[in-house]
């Protein structure tokens, strides 16, 4: 599995990124009634010739990206962030943040597309063109995963989740989120271990993915996607990393990530996005 996050901690506070530097002239609509697709000037995003904004949130692409995947991540942002879908986000502290740190995400055809020239830090994250799969979720979870559903939730968990809830969700050792992946790897492992213990169910062996920065996140998205029901048809695909696919097992065997998931203070999503915002 990639990981690729864009390195970033916001330099501005409360700013209204989109425009300072940027011009919005509608480029194509396409068939989604809530979300343009539209040219900018964006500093730092020479690569990237247009972009979906979603709730102040930016969505670039290169010319490559299909507009209906980029349509399609546009969609599934808003939906894990107003998962009732009733026009207002659910967590205003989890935009402000992600605001706060400037986010932004970049979809790519070719790993060569990533060439960013920022002149201020952001918080982003990358999305490729050929992963993207937005029938996945309406084929009734079957066939070629939709790694949008992996991707942006990691730019949400990471700018929103661990800065709004930094005791809760926060990503260094003491935090519940990392405590209950200490439990989840069968220990407190701050390097990636030869082996895991044989009662681990959370196993990433990815030398890149240190304890805070991504252990945390991956892990976090592994629960949730599978409470929401998106990895019930992949335990096969999956089970060398993550054994606990369906929200009954994770409810039964990690009842720590279950009750900080579900708690409903911090109104994380309950309905899996299927790229359909208020359609």
């Amino acid at each position: 599995m990639k990981w690729f996050l864009i390195s970033v901690f916001a330099l501005l506070m409360n700013i209204s990124f989109s425009q300072n530097d940027s011009f919005t002239e509608e480029l194509d609509k396409g068939n989604d009634p809530n979300f343009s697709i539209v040219h900018h000037a964006d500093t730092g995003f020479s690569n990237f010739n247009r972009k979906v904004v979603v709730f102040g949130i930016d969505i670039y692409a290169v010319a490559a990206v299909e507009n209906s995947k980029l349509l399609h991540a546009a969609n599934v942002m808003a939906q894990y962030l107003d998962n009732n879908e009733d026009g207002v986000v659910d967590d205003q502290l989890v935009l402000t943040k992600m605001h706060e740190k400037c986010s932004f995400m970049v979809m790519w055809k070719s790993e060569n597309d990533l060439d960013l020239d920022l002149s201020k830090e952001r918080e982003g994250q990358d999305l490729g063109n050929d992963e993207t799969n937005p029938n996945y979720v309406s084929n009734g979870r079957k066939g070629g995963f939709d790694a949008t559903l992996e991707e942006v939730l990691h730019l949400i968990n990471n700018a929103g989740h661990s800065n709004a809830y930094p005791r809760e969700f926060g990503q260094y050792a003491g935090s519940e989120l990392s405590n209950a992946m200490d439990i989840a790897r069968g220990g407190k492992f701050m390097s990636i271990p030869s082996k895991y213990p044989e009662n681990a169910w959370y196993t990433y062996y990815d030398q890149t993915c240190d304890y805070s920065d991504c252990q945390t996140l991956e892990y976090l998205y592994w629960a949730l996607t599978s409470i929401l029901g998106a990895q019930e048809n992949r335990l096969e695909e999956i089970d060398h990393e993550w054994k606990l696919n369906t929200f009954q097992k994770v409810k039964n065997n990690d009842p720590k990530i279950f009750d900080l998931i579900t708690n409903p203070v911090y109104k994380l999503p309950t309905i899996l996005p299927d790229g359909t915002y208020m359609h």
